[in-house]
């Protein structure tokens, strides 16, 4: 595969803003006023509509082939859910079929009502015990039940899964192609037994900063749970963190205090943040590998697939495999 030869037409190619005011308000039975504003977005494509009523509305389709309609159903049951127990998120809107999802041929959309609100560059002890309050309520209605098609976060599916399709996709020059197998091998034979006796269940997977908009008389939203996994729910927790746990160890203490509010926390389950840091490694590579082959037209690293590239992600893989390495020794258990 030329990894730097796109398709002529993207999967969204046929959105024209005729085409979504059309289908929203057909899917809602609400008239749009003439605004139809795209939004940034990696993978899928998301536009700020409002109806005649001046009600905000945002629209997402989603890239076609990365959930199955059931896997999409999951994140939306799963909002839905959390508004229920009056979580902070923004669930989807009911169609006039009483679905939450729409459908135009091979797209998937859905449609959620627009809360403004505003990213936070770094955390109050208030907001951190606030957060941990948050994930705590979440992770509690995530353990209630399983979804029926999404990923297990652990190394001998999740990673493995792809791995196997940057070796086997062309993305990876061939002379390193050993280097970055054997490494990726290790690392999963290495880290798989950590996560035998782990809690898993449904969690957003994806908890960063980015994806939480504070409202000052309303306090923080979750949103965005495209990546929702069953996982432990360490994950999370580990990238919120301004740094590595030894060095955000006051931060974490105050967010697991808010987070035990709800539900306890297993501290034997930090042991999994460095071997999920390095699954994220090769989690984002394979992102990027499949905007590339998918239709070129998603945004990524300007510098993927090269050689330069390849040899960086290996270096940083073996760093950390020899970091956890280190972490597993008898010396160095936590």
């Amino acid at each position: 595969m030329n990894i730097h030869e796109p398709e002529q037409q993207g999967p969204f190619h046929a959105l024209t803003p005729d085409r979504v005011l059309s289908l929203v308000e057909g899917a809602l039975g609400r008239r749009c006023v003439n605004l139809c504003r795209p939004l940034n977005s990696y993978i899928n494509r998301v536009y700020e509509l409002e109806d005649e009523d001046g009600r905000g509305l945002i629209v997402k389709f989603y890239r076609p082939g990365r959930w199955s309609r059931q896997g999409l159903q999951d994140e939306h049951d799963f909002l839905l859910e959390l508004a229920d127990q009056e979580v902070p998120v923004i669930a989807p809107l009911s169609m006039r079929n009483g679905s939450t999802l729409g459908s135009d041929g091979h797209l998937f959309f859905t449609v959620f009502p627009k809360k403004g609100g505003r990213l936070v560059d770094e955390y109050s002890d208030g907001q951190w015990l606030e957060l941990g309050r948050l994930i705590g309520r979440v992770h509690m209605v995530g353990a209630a039940r399983s979804p029926a098609d999404r990923p297990l976060l652990v190394p001998g599916q999740t990673t493995r899964a792809q791995v196997d399709y940057l070796v086997g996709g062309g993305f990876i020059p061939s002379d390193l192609i050993g280097s970055f197998s054997s490494l990726a091998a290790r690392l999963i034979d290495e880290t798989g037994p950590l996560f035998e006796d782990a809690e898993l269940i449904r969690i957003h997977g994806d908890c960063h900063s980015a994806n939480l908009i504070y409202r000052p008389d309303e306090s923080f939203f979750l949103v965005d749970l495209d990546d929702m996994v069953v996982g432990p729910p360490v994950q999370d927790i580990w990238m919120l963190l301004p740094g590595e746990p030894e060095e955000a160890s006051v931060e974490l203490d105050i967010f697991l205090e808010g987070y035990e509010t709800f539900r306890m926390f297993d501290r034997r389950s930090l042991r999994l943040i460095e071997p999920l840091r390095a699954m994220r490694f090769i989690h984002y590579a394979a992102w990027c590998a499949r905007q590339v082959a998918e239709d070129g037209q998603a945004p990524v690293m300007m510098n993927f697939g090269t050689r330069e590239y390849w040899e960086v992600e290996i270096r940083d893989l073996a760093d950390q495999l020899e970091r956890i390495v280190s972490m597993l020794r008898p010396s160095g258990n936590m």
